[in-house]
């Protein structure tokens, strides 16, 4: 059964840092290509980055050059190092498979708040 466990959210102030977590019980992980997704409230879901299996990342605008989502395929584990957050990164953010619906299975996500 699959589970997503997303984790390392908080409270932080425009400018700062944070890096989330991703625990993932996905068969053959290791070549899964694998995205972090964040939902604002009153918007829809959103891609903010996705990395493949080989390691080749791709990042919304939005976030291009803040954020930087890496895996460690033995830990089956996802994580998304955020910097220079701003306001506007405000959301639940989520990690699941490339092209994830809202059919499929979702963690709870984890809450990241950026203000003063």
């Amino acid at each position: 059964q699959v589970q997503l466990v997303e984790s390392g959210g908080g409270l932080v102030q425009p400018g700062g840092s944070l890096r989330l977590s991703c625990a993932a019980s996905l068969s053959i992980f290791s070549i899964r290509n694998m995205g972090w997704y964040r939902q604002a409230p009153g918007k829809q879901r959103e891609l903010v980055a996705h990395i493949t299996g080989g390691g080749t990342a791709n990042y919304a605008d939005s976030v291009k050059g803040r954020f930087t989502i890496s895996r460690d395929n033995i830990e089956k584990t996802l994580y998304l190092q955020m910097n220079s957050l701003k306001p506007e990164d405000t959301a639940v953010y989520y990690c699941n498979l490339l092209g994830a619906t809202v059919r499929d299975y979702w963690g709870q996500g984890t809450q990241v708040t950026v203000s003063s």
